[in-house]
């Protein structure tokens, strides 16, 4: 027997392939259905079922493409109700995989479909528990995201996961291995541990939500408690997956079409496609096509793009590193946005060329930073981290626009005044500044390396407590 955890860092998402005697199963995949399958292939054997664990929110499945490819028989929990042909399991059912078992184990909370999937061996041994967005590692699933499609409040939703638990998994063994769909930095938890495995005795001894002393009350209040808004692209991929969507194929050839600078140009100008740079943001800095974001690739891009970019079927022309093109489309779909229609063919060195139009934004360092605030002791200072990252510890006045809520924060900003705008490290700083900038505000200036960058001068005073944020 096989089993193979399939994780994608950008998305935080934990996919697995189990394979036993020639058959496969393949849990929660992706939406680029190719390494599954050619794993089979390599292996001489046969995808048998597609399991989802629920409709997942925060990337779209591949659970169609996939199906469509091997003939597996897609299957969900009880109470999913999807469009499209799939095996609707029972509580309890039990799926053969070669010598091994798969039990589903419906566990509503996180979504009313929620399933785990527990893998027994040929002796009926208790191996893993495939456990979706119902048990992370360090956490449980957020009981707010269904509350909306299943007219249900959060509250509810939190009874029925602590029910779920106490139920269906704390009654199993403490050698149990679990396997969550994600690990730190999703936002289908918050407090997500950067391991993405763990045996379930010691999840027991860590997990704040598995205490055995915890009543339901307070289950409730601890999972509800400190809540964000959910990224608004969410309840879009959860309608992609319960609803169906194109194939992924059929993304790629559109969103790799090659545009010259001209055919790029008149695109940009005759539709209302939006120019995503993708390129490293300091490279950016330098040089871009004017009103293009910069949302770097080698970030958090998918989740970035979800959360910034309010409606997926915007029309996205991309600007990308030579030979990326197809890695950004992949991404790009992976969250639900299918409708990028090309790319800018020799990048920006052929719109240069081309004596097009370039904007550029300033950059400085923390130390040249530091000595424009020895000059001038009221220069302000923008902090686009998350709120929480601000109260830890920040730049003494400094400031807190989170980009997480840009339209937001946006309006602390006067665009007379000159804003030095940095984040943790500078990826998003510079989406927040380009961002601004296409929306006519010109005096904003990027720190490079952001807050580490600043800490490390020693020559800014750093405090926990939280400034008022007022327009300067």
């Amino acid at each position: 027997m096989k089993i193979e955890q399939i994780y994608t860092g950008c998305l935080a998402q934990g996919a697995y392939y189990i394979e036993s005697e020639g058959e496969a199963v393949v849990i929660d995949p992706l939406r680029e259905i190719d390494p599954y399958v050619q794993k089979a292939a390599r292996n001489g054997a046969i995808i048998k079922y597609v399991f989802e664990t629920h409709f997942h929110a925060d990337f779209v499945s591949g659970h169609l493409d996939l199906a469509k490819a091997t003939g597996a028989t897609i299957v969900y929990g009880p109470t999913a109700a999807p469009s499209f042909e799939a095996h609707i399991a029972t509580d309890g059912e039990i799926f053969k995989i070669g010598k091994v078992t798969i039990t589903a184990l419906h566990t509503p909370g996180h979504t009313l479909e929620s399933t785990c999937y527990l893998l027994k061996d040929e002796q009926g041994k208790e191996l893993g528990l495939f456990s979706g967005d119902t048990l992370f590692i360090g956490d449980v699933g957020r009981p707010d995201l269904a509350q909306k499609a299943d007219h249900i409040t959060q509250e509810d939703l939190a009874g029925l996961l602590y029910d779920s638990l106490r139920s269906k998994i704390m009654p199993l063994p403490d050698t149990l291995i679990v396997y969550p769909a994600h690990g730190a930095g999703s936002a289908c938890g918050k407090n997500m541990s950067k391991e993405t495995t763990d045996t379930f005795g010691h999840q027991k001894q860590t997990n704040y939500a598995l205490r055995a002393d915890m009543s339901k009350q307070e289950f409730i209040k601890e999972v509800t408690e400190g809540l964000t808004a959910p990224p608004q692209y969410f309840p879009l991929n959860v309608q992609l997956n319960k609803q169906g969507y194109e194939s992924i194929n059929e993304v790629l050839k559109k969103g790799t079409h090659p545009l010259g600078v001209e055919a790029f140009e008149a695109a940009a100008n005759e539709t209302d496609a939006l120019i995503l740079d993708t390129r490293d943001p300091q490279t950016f800095a330098k040089g871009f096509i004017p009103n293009s974001i910069n949302i770097g690739i080698d970030g958090n891009f998918a989740p970035w793009v979800g959360a910034l970019i309010p409606d997926i079927k915007q029309t996205i022309l991309i600007v990308a590193e030579e030979g990326r093109q197809e890695e950004v489309v992949t991404r790009l779909a992976r969250v639900g946005y299918d409708y990028a229609i090309g790319y800018l063919k020799g990048g920006i060195d052929a719109w240069k060329k081309a004596g097009k139009e370039i904007d550029t934004i300033k950059s400085i360092t923390a130390t040249e930073l530091a000595a424009i605030q020895e000059a001038d002791a009221n220069i302000n200072v923008l902090d686009v981290r998350k709120q929480s990252e601000y109260e830890a510890e920040h730049i003494k006045g400094a400031v807190n626009a989170s980009l997480d809520y840009i339209n937001d924060s946006m309006q602390q900003v006067d665009k007379n005044n000159t804003w030095y705008v940095h984040c943790a490290g500078g990826y998003r700083s510079m989406i927040f500044i380009s961002i601004l900038k296409a929306r006519g505000f010109d005096n904003l200036i990027d720190i490079k390396g952001g807050f580490k960058a600043l800490k490390e001068t020693g020559k800014f005073a750093i405090t926990d407590f939280v400034c008022p944020n007022t327009m300067l």
